[in-house]
């Protein structure tokens, strides 16, 4: 069986390698595994998510199912073991990827929610929603640590449910862990610490859509309706002691067995990310 990606020489580039059909409808989002393995999952619109093995030929390993409505976005946890899938009618969705199934769905949004990101060391998710709201979850409990609003005073579910004129359109973990970028529908992008819940920079931004931060972390990227993409340099921040205690021990152990370890509750309090 031929390998892929295949080598191909310098004349050979761009060519058309895989056509992968199987939606019924728009794909919104496209990720990989971030553990080399070419897994690759599809998001659309005709409320599947869809597993693709691209080793093997681009077959289609599993068919993710749950949402009752368009699906937007999707994230790769960083050791690849869950998927989060994000869509219309408040859906947040963890998936584990050794067995495809679900998790947990996870409640608190009030509005569609349009795009997720995992944190560097995979303790923390972030979600953005057509309510005005980033939240900031833990995955493995499904709790809420942190909302950053996008409209004061909070609108009231009712209002958060509708057209509210702050629409959140993205959001990005930066990789220091540290800071999360996002979008909104009031010509704004703001950066985030995830200690903090106010923002600690923005700037001006018309009909953004998507962002990304560089991977050193020192530069966001921001794509328009408009067609065009802008850049920002972003906070630098020297990271605490307990920031980085924390993202070394949570590469490596979920909330429960970090808050099993057998040492002093302080100790365990300097090392979880809280409320």
């Amino acid at each position: 069986m031929a390998s892929f990606p295949p080598r191909v020489n310098e004349k050979e580039i761009g060519k058309l390698l895989l056509n992968l059909v199987d939606h019924s409808e728009v794909v919104r989002d496209l990720t990989f595994a971030p553990d080399g393995s070419l897994i690759l999952v599809s998001a659309s619109r005709d409320k599947t998510l869809r597993v693709w093995d691209l080793k093997d030929d681009g077959n289609m390993m599993k068919v993710l199912r749950g949402h009752q409505n368009w699906v937007y976005s999707c994230a790769f946890s960083p050791d690849s073991s869950m998927l989060c899938s994000v869509g219309a009618s408040k859906a947040v969705f963890l998936w584990n990827m050794d067995k495809y199934t679900m998790i947990r769905k996870l409640e608190g949004h009030h509005h569609d929610v349009v795009a997720c990101d995992f944190s560097p060391d995979g303790a923390l998710l972030a979600t953005a929603s057509y309510d005005t709201r980033v939240y900031i979850w833990d995955p493995h409990t499904g709790d809420i640590l942190m909302e950053f609003g996008h409209l004061f005073p909070p609108p009231t579910p009712i209002f958060a449910g509708g057209a509210n004129d702050r629409w959140v359109r993205s959001v990005s973990f930066s990789h220091d862990g540290l800071h999360v970028a996002s979008l909104a529908d009031d010509k704004m992008v703001r950066f985030w610490r995830i200690d903090e819940d106010y923002p600690v920079q923005v700037a001006p931004l018309s009909n953004g859509l998507c962002c990304a931060f560089s991977t050193d972390g020192s530069v966001l990227a921001a794509g328009t309706h408009d067609g065009s993409v802008y850049f920002w340099a972003t906070p630098r921040q020297v990271p605490s002691l307990q920031h980085l205690c924390r993202m070394s021990i949570r590469r490596v152990m979920p909330t429960q067995e970090v808050q099993e370890l057998p040492v002093p509750s302080k100790v365990l309090e300097f090392l979880s990310y809280r409320i």
